[in-house]
This record gives C-alpha cells, sequence and structure tokens, in this order.
C-alpha cells in the first residue's frame, strides 16, 4: 500500500543526487527553493544527498556545478526523504501505529538524531519522522566512534556503507576493523567465514556450537 502511493509521484518528478560539500553549504543552496528540495542525508562531513521535485534540484545542482562543487545525480526510482513521499506518510502511519514496539535492549543509533537511542524509538511517529527527515548517517558513525566501537560490520547485500563509515571517522584517534557480511565478487560463505573469522581473532564471543549444528562434522583427536 505504502509503495502504491509513493512511486506513481515521485517516478514522475523525482530524483536524487549527491553533492561533494558539507551539510551547512548545501543547505544554503537548497534554501531558496523551499520544500522543492531537501536534504535526504548526510553521509559524511563533505557528502550531503539532496532530493526532491526533478526541476528544482537540477537548478541547485547548475548552481553548485558552476560554483566548482562535484555533484552526481543518483539512479535510483523515488525521492526519498523530501515533499515528494509526504502523501504516503499518513498511510504509513495508520500501519505503524498498530505495531508493538520496545525499548533498545542493545545500544542503537537514531538515524534521525544521529545519537544513541532510547524509548523515543518504540513508536509509530518515530518511525514516520525517520522516513522524512534527514538520514544522520556522519552523526551516526561518530556517536558509535565516541562509545569506543573498533569493530564495524556492515550487514547487507554489498559493502557500500564502509567506505562512508571510513570517512566519516578518519581523522579520530581509531583503528577500527570494517567488515562485510556479503559483497558482490564473492562467495557468501566466503565472505561471511572471512568475516567471522576477523571477529574472532578480535575477541568477538562466537557461537561455534550453532555454527556447527546444520553440518556433520566431527571433533577429532
Amino acid at each position: 500500500i505504502v509503495l502504491g502511493v509513493i512511486q506513481p509521484l515521485a517516478a514522475q518528478a523525482g530524483v536524487m543526487a549527491v553533492v561533494m560539500a558539507d551539510e551547512a553549504r548545501v543547505q544554503q543552496a537548497i534554501a531558496p527553493h523551499g520544500e522543492h528540495v531537501s536534504i535526504a542525508s548526510i553521509n559524511g562531513p563533505d557528502t550531503v544527498v539532496i532530493s526532491g521535485q526533478r526541476e528544482a534540484v537540477g537548478q541547485v545542482l547548475a548552481k553548485l556545478t558552476a560554483d566548482g562543487l562535484d555533484t552526481e545525480m543518483l539512479n535510483t526510482s523515488n525521492a526519498g526523504h523530501s515533499e515528494l513521499i509526504d502523501p504516503m506518510l499518513e498511510p504509513f502511519r495508520a500501519v505503524a501505529e498498530k505495531l508493538q514496539y520496545a525499548s533498545p535492549r542493545i545500544n542503537m543509533i537514531s538515524n534521525v538524531s544521529g545519537k544513541l537511542a532510547g524509548g523515543e524509538v518504540a513508536c509509530g511517529a518515530y518511525w514516520v519522522r525517520h522516513a522524512r527527515m534527514p538520514v544522520r548517517f556522519a552523526d551516526g558513525m561518530n556517536a558509535l566512534a565516541a562509545t569506543g566501537c573498533g569493530t564495524f560490520v556492515e550487514i547487507g547485500p554489498n559493502p557500500n556503507l564502509l567506505a562512508m563509515g571510513m570517512a566519516c571517522v578518519n581523522g579520530l584517534r581509531l583503528r577500527p576493523k570494517w567488515l562485510p557480511s556479503l559483497t558482490k565478487d564473492r562467495s557468501s560463505w566466503e565472505t561471511m567465514l572471512y568475516s567471522l573469522g576477523k571477529l574472532y581473532v578480535a575477541g568477538a564471543e562466537i557461537d561455534w556450537r550453532g555454527f556447527h549444528s546444520r553440518s556433520n562434522r566431527q571433533r577429532v583427536p
């Protein structure tokens, strides 16, 4: 239902683009266009994604390019985190408010605030804001680094976010490990075993009994 609401409008008029500039510079550039262009995500100290009406985004990119900044249109089917998803927010809210929530039992960073999350994520209203507001990825990475996190594992089909994460904490007094769960150029099993081995060497507790539970292996002297 949600996709059915968002897709027709966003696909026709909406685009997203990445701008190699800081948040303040991008905010200044989009200000003349009001609600027609929004910041969709802050992915690094100098990497911001904008989203919105095709014509307005094009005008912003033309001005930024003329100013000597690098920009790139993204290949996406919708303009997320912009006014173009507003028609789906109320249907989404209706579904989100029917779900049961609980406060996080392990540390969780909010993409809305870029800070450690608490009970505020345990309601439908939070996830409506999550859909509409910018993704504060860079702030979230810095919040993780501030906790002393030394190993980052990206759970996904390809490690697109690891490089962005490295850029966010580059310069801090950290030498973290950056591990993929899956990659496109290696078998799933090989990649998962590689990262599992790295986690084990780093001191992570591994449930080896669970790991071997579906195999016919036997211990030998």
